[in-house]
């Protein structure tokens, strides 16, 4: 191993910012001259909803790992639970996220 093992690491942590970075700096640019209300920026967060709703719908009905263990009433459960108390918390996600784990982990730790 050579003295400068670290530069292959810089590099990679430096091409990563810069790739990444540029997008967020473009987006700020171009999403400041957006009206928020615009049809297309509408669509956007419509695809954005439908995207992350997939991604949990599939989590739910074709989980890996340990939480394939659980029974999907008892997945579909929490996740029902945790939406009502997102709905009642004033849509804040934070609280969807904790009830829906703590029903999910109770259940498991019952069943």
């Amino acid at each position: 191993m050579t003295e400068s093992w670290w530069w292959v690491f810089l590099v990679i942590a430096v091409a990563g910012w810069l790739a990444t970075d540029i997008w967020r700096w473009l987006g700020v640019i171009v999403g400041n001259r957006l009206d928020e209300d615009s049809e297309g920026l509408q669509w956007v967060r419509a695809v954005a909803t439908a995207l992350v709703m997939a991604v949990t719908a599939k989590l739910v009905v074709f989980p890996t790992g340990t939480i394939a263990d659980a029974p999907l009433w008892l997945r579909a459960g929490a996740v029902g639970i945790g939406f009502v108390a997102f709905l009642i918390a004033g849509q804040r996600v934070i609280v969807c996220v904790v009830v829906s784990l703590v029903c999910l982990v109770s259940g498991l730790l019952i069943v």
